[in-house]
């Protein structure tokens, strides 16, 4: 009798041991999610911020390029007022293919090329484009980290039980970025 009690302590233990592993381990991960994105967050706000110099610079050399002007202006807002996670990536994306158009707005101008501000606000715009893509895929990886914890036995059971669920937005390249440029000589 004295053996079933050990055994069934024992038993008991090793369980709730297990269950507060899993349980830390998800609000770890969930935690490591709100930080990455933090991180990607802050590099997004700091090209938002570089962005009006950037056009402004442009558009004293391209006066007649106004829709890709208010294009990137509206990209911009639409990041700036969203809320969520899932918006502001959306929005990011947004603002992606709106400063691409511009991009392509500055190469049709060679004086603007050789300005002192412009490139250093390109340099500036190009590292900070890198710092987002190592940010996104930081974030990709704990998000793919998370989902793997709360959707696999036992995570699932104890996330299902705390309201845990699979994080829902991944940063993916847009379809246009996915085709292959045309180089033409």
């Amino acid at each position: 009798m004295k053996k079933i009690l050990i055994g069934s302590v024992i038993a008991a233990v090793i369980i709730i041991s297990a269950f507060i592993g899993t349980y830390n381990n998800i609000v770890s991960k969930h935690e490591t999610i709100t930080a990455k994105w933090a991180q990607v967050d802050n590099q997004l706000q700091r090209r938002n911020d570089l962005i009006p110099n950037l056009v402004n610079t442009v558009k004293g050399y391209a006066a007649h390029e106004k829709g890709v002007f208010e294009a990137v202006t509206n990209a911009r807002s639409q990041w700036a007022k969203a809320g969520t996670i899932d918006e502001k990536v959306k929005a990011a994306g947004a603002l992606d293919s709106a400063l691409s158009r511009l991009l392509f707005v500055a190469e049709n101008y060679p004086n603007l090329k050789a300005n002192d501000t412009f490139l250093k606000l390109m340099d500036e715009l190009s590292g900070t484009e890198n710092r987002i893509a190592v940010e996104r895929m930081r974030y990709n990886e704990a998000v793919k980290d998370y989902n793997v914890t709360v959707r696999m036995f036992p995570g699932n059971i104890i996330a299902g039980f705390y309201g845990y669920k699979p994080a829902s937005e991944y940063f993916k390249a847009e379809e246009k970025a996915k085709t292959v440029p045309e180089v033409k000589f």
